[in-house]
């Protein structure tokens, strides 16, 4: 069988872009979505913080997520048992030292985020009880910021996928893509498979299997972030209170099912691996979280460490390649993979069946030569 695409790569951005290529065709396609490892998402997908924010990254990303919240809020009959988005809100929070980030931030949002807001250090004190009062001179809350279902949504995904004739392979890791003709051959440890066109959704393995087609790397760097969980003070109830970030992303914490997430948002660059937590990047997030809230963190009950995974530019990339039309990058989500995944998804589908984006992609900022890969050419 010759497929029409070949997806490698069934984390949140290959099997969202699947499942929309089948959403999107006017016809039924072949597709396939190769999977290195035994399951899907075991390396960023699953390891997420799992929150939705419409300030969170460049404005492309901004863009990016607000096209995918219609699709989160009100998915396809079946498409998931659990609602994909539960309220949380988040502050972006300064001390007096930052008070201009603060208000930088919003001034850059105000105009395209519903509901956001500059608040005092006293407000941002009655939403979050857990910090100190030095640690807080001012906020930008976005009280429309949710927490994620990620194993629903991608869950969903490849669900939705296979319910339309696509296809899944688990164990494929790909070893070798030739193009001979019209056809590209892509070798994996299940066999041999022939398709028309390849979409790279690999990961942070994305320019690894850019190099196996004899394309040239767009350059793309996997940085670590690790993250863990403690238990906060039984005096206070949490449940309902936003996540909090620093302005300048020194740290994070998120009440999330009874316990606290902290992270300390580090960016630090690997190879494409199985990350693991490093122990200093664990005790600099512990030191700074109990210096900005009155949390006493004696015991860690969970640690882990995730990729993410960013263009030269941070900016996520969608599209064909320079040296070849046949080969489509879905890629360099960074941290913001999941919120961004429908109009990913989406791009990814319309470039790829060639067809142009609707009115609310530019309405959004999101245009066709900014996720280019044309643009490191």
């Amino acid at each position: 069988m010759i497929y029409d695409f070949i997806v490698v790569g069934a984390g949140i951005a290959g099997a969202s872009a699947a499942y929309a290529l089948l959403e999107t065709s006017p016809r039924g396609l072949k597709v396939l979505l190769l999977e290195r490892e035994d399951i899907p998402g075991f390396h960023s997908t699953g390891r997420s913080a799992a929150l939705y924010s419409e300030t969170y990254g460049h404005p492309v990303i901004s863009g990016l997520t607000r096209l995918s919240r219609p699709f989160f809020d009100q998915p396809p009959m079946g498409f998931s048992e659990h609602p994909i988005l539960t309220p949380r809100g988040v502050m972006l929070a300064g001390d007096s030292t930052q008070a201009q980030e603060v208000e930088d931030l919003y001034n850059t949002f105000k105009d395209d985020v519903e509901g956001l807001k500059h608040i005092s250090g006293d407000e941002a004190l009655k939403l979050n009880p857990a910090l100190k009062k030095e640690a807080v001179h001012s906020a930008m809350f976005e009280s429309r910021a949710m927490d994620m279902d990620v194993n629903a949504l991608h869950q969903g995904f490849l669900r939705g996928f296979k319910a339309k004739g696509g296809e899944v392979l688990n164990k494929a890791e790909v070893s070798s893509l030739e193009r001979r003709g019209n056809i590209w051959s892509v070798e994996t440890r299940a066999g041999e498979f022939q398709g028309g066109v390849v979409i790279n959704g690999a990961g942070a393995w994305v320019d690894v299997v850019a190099e196996m087609a004899e394309l040239s790397p767009l350059g793309f760097v996997p940085k670590r972030r690790t993250a863990f969980t403690f238990k906060g003070p039984e005096s206070l109830d949490l449940s309902e209170a936003p996540m909090v970030v620093n302005v300048n992303e020194d740290y994070y914490f998120k009440p999330d099912a009874g316990v606290i997430i902290g992270s300390p948002a580090d960016e630090t660059p690997v190879p494409p691996c199985d990350v693991q937590p490093e122990e200093l990047d664990i005790a600099i997030a512990v030191d700074l979280l109990q210096k900005a809230t009155v949390f006493e963190i004696s015991q860690i009950l969970t640690k882990w460490a995730g990729l993410r995974t960013f263009a030269p530019d941070k900016v996520p990339v969608v599209g064909s390649a320079p040296a070849e039309d046949s080969f489509i990058w879905v890629a360099g989500q960074g941290g913001y993979g999941i919120m961004t995944s429908w109009g990913m998804a989406r791009a990814t589908a319309l470039l790829a069946l060639g067809m142009e984006f609707p009115g609310e992609f530019s309405d959004a900022g999101v245009t066709v030569n900014a996720l280019s890969p044309m643009r490191f050419s």
